[in-house]
This record gives C-alpha cells, structure tokens and sequence, in this order.
C-alpha cells in the first residue's frame, strides 16, 4: 500500500503495519489526529508518550460528555420534557412554584447527564487497558 502524500490526509493520520503476528497484520495509527485520539498501546506507552495518554484521556471524556448531554435532548429527558412530565403528572417540587420548575431542573439534569457521559467515557478508558 502506498500512502497518500497530501499534507490534509497526513494531519489525520499516518499508518504503519503493526509487527505482530505475521498471519494476522493491521494498520496501526503512528501520526497525526488519528494517533492521538487512539488508546496507547501499552500501558508502557502511556508513560513514554505521556501527552498522547492525555489527549486520548481528555477526547474520550469530552466526546462522552457531550454525546450525554446531547443524548438527553434526543431522548426525551430534557429540561422541558421533564419539566411537562411532573406538570402532567401533578408532581410539584416544594418550595418552588409550577413555572419554576424547568429553571430548577435545567441546574441539575444538564450536569447529571455530562457527569454520567463523563463517567461511561472513564469506563472506556480503564476497559482499553484491561
């Protein structure tokens, strides 16, 4: 296989065969975006490359918690799906009036949905090592 030599497909990546078994090769991600939003190889490689480590750490948590936050919004669990939820059912919070309880949930449900992406994109992380 020859490699492109585009500098716009090199910022995605670069390939090489990875020396395994001989009946069984793959392409490993050596540069570029691609390297560094794949998982370490080794636990060895984490501490010879340590920013890789981090910008893979980072990406997965971010990417997770954004797909929490968005999962919310597509899935019926919004603020304002909620919010017409408790109205329908008669559920009132105490201490707050009807129309106050979209603002109330908007504090918690927003941050409850990115920690628990957070918390699957952790889970990831440590699972790519086991």
């Amino acid at each position: 296989h020859q490699q492109p030599n585009s500098p716009f497909i090199k910022l995605f990546g670069e390939w090489a065969v990875s020396s395994g078994n001989a009946a069984m090769t793959h392409s490993v991600p050596v540069g570029g975006l691609a390297y560094y939003i794949s998982p370490p190889a080794t636990l060895s490689d984490m501490f010879h490359d340590p920013f890789h480590a981090l910008f893979y750490l980072m990406f997965t948590l971010t990417a997770c918690a954004i797909f929490g936050r968005t999962w919310t919004e597509v899935s019926g669990t919004s603020v304002r799906d909620v919010a017409r939820q408790m109205r329908e059912n008669q559920v009132v919070m105490k201490g707050h009036r009807d129309t106050a309880t979209a603002r109330v949930l908007g504090r918690y449900i927003p941050i409850a949905a990115a920690l628990g992406g957070i918390c699957i994109g952790f889970l990831t992380v440590v699972a790519d090592y086991m």
